[in-house]
């Protein structure tokens, strides 16, 4: 199938792209990106794309069967709330509404645990707004991820989330029961269980159709180690 992946340049977009190009049954790999991507395979095509006019980019999205979004900053990278919610609600809400338009079948998309539209904190307001927008589009399915903390190695140095990231793995064992979703969880993991989820064809079920995927369910799509 023809697969669309948003936020190609990032931890979990980039291991989403090398699995979806490794992966037969992807036949095509369409990536909008900022900057190329500076990857060469017989599958990918690697759009640039200007996120205030995503409107150009229908005519290659045109044929795509899913898309994966992993488009998202962090207030600190972004410089501000206002320009974190530009990327986290209004460019990832554009690139669904493009793909829609483009009729593609299976949206699925990286969130946050805690995600809520009434949460006071800022950061999880924002994930629960999109996901509100999402379920409005109506895409026929729609896959909404609810990672905890993002465990991996980024090109930027982050010391304190590296110093975060060895606590959680330190007490990911403990947390058990209803606290199991709150294991922060290795980009690989969340990777391989996007891709497994979105190369599992779309059977017409005459009504939208979501589902959400926390800890517990992300490791046991991806089949990986827990």
């Amino acid at each position: 199938m023809k697969v669309v992946i948003w936020g190609a340049t990032g931890l979990t977009g980039g291991a989403c792209l090398e699995r979806l190009l490794e992966d037969a049954r992807a036949r095509e790999v369409v990536a909008p990106t900022r900057r190329p991507l500076g990857i060469e395979h017989p599958k990918l095509i690697n759009l640039i794309a200007d996120f205030d006019n995503l409107a150009a980019l229908q005519p290659t999205l045109e044929g795509a069967v899913v898309a994966i979004s992993c488009l998202g900053t962090t207030i600190k990278k972004a410089g501000s709330k206002a320009a974190f919610r530009q990327v986290d609600f209004e460019y990832s809400l554009a690139a669904a509404q493009i793909c829609r338009v483009a009729k593609v079948q299976h949206w699925l998309q990286v969130s946050a645990i805690g995600a809520s539209s009434r949460s006071p904190v800022f950061y999880s307001r924002v994930k629960g707004e999109l996901e509100g927008a999402l379920h409005a589009l109506r895409f026929p399915l729609l896959s909404i991820f609810h990672p905890s903390m993002l465990m991996g190695d980024r090109e930027e140095s982050r010391p304190l989330e590296e110093l975060g990231i060895k606590v959680t793995r330190a007490i990911n064992p403990l947390l058990l029961g209803p606290l199991k979703s709150y294991r922060g969880i290795e980009d690989e993991q969340l990777a391989a269980g996007l891709v497994n989820r979105a190369l599992i064809p779309v059977a017409p079920a005459g009504v939208p159709l979501v589902d959400v995927f926390s800890y517990e369910k992300i490791v046991n799509l991806a089949g990986l180690s827990q």
